[in-house]
């Protein structure tokens, strides 16, 4: 699957991907819920001031890629949306919670990787984080990528995947 995101569609995507996972009394997620936890100020980088337009076309633009999409319910008084990258990736919860990461804070060392992961997967040990990030390079197309060293020498790695700057 060759697919390229835009910026929108990446923070809508790592959104409903992290509040599955953090917060599933409350997932899937209203519109007005998904505006919120894309605009959410922490664990964000960059923040974001997305309006309820941009995430309503960023959705639509998933669901055309069979990424994300409404959840057909009858108990529910809002439409409510869901990501599908778990249908179309199947995915180990190790790499879910580094992509779901990588897409939301952009680049990281592995171990700021393994912190920052916690509430969505808790990692054994570093060995454990780089597993799940080589799985992730050698997907076709690659979804991380290492980064050049730092000036303090770090490796960092980045979500490479579909993503494409507006």
């Amino acid at each position: 699957m060759n697919v390229l995101l835009t910026e929108v569609e990446v923070r809508v995507l790592g959104s409903l991907m992290e509040k599955d996972a953090t917060t599933p009394d409350y997932y899937p997620l209203s519109l007005n819920a998904l505006v919120n936890a894309c605009n959410q100020k922490s664990n964000r980088d960059p923040f974001m001031t997305l309006t309820e337009d941009a995430v309503r076309q960023g959705l639509a633009s998933l669901k055309e890629k069979k990424l994300a999409g409404p959840v057909n319910s009858a108990d529910s008084r809002v439409t409510k949306y869901e990501h599908r990258v778990q249908e179309v990736f199947n995915f180990s919860r190790g790499e879910n919670a580094a992509l779901c990461v990588l897409m939301l804070r952009g680049a990281q060392t592995p171990g700021e990787l393994r912190g920052r992961t916690e509430r969505i997967h808790a990692f054994e040990d570093l060995d454990e984080v780089q597993s799940a990030l080589q799985k992730l390079m050698q997907r076709d197309p690659p979804l991380a990528q290492v980064l050049q060293r730092r000036k303090n020498h770090v490796m960092c790695i980045c979500f490479a995947g579909w993503w494409s700057p507006s």
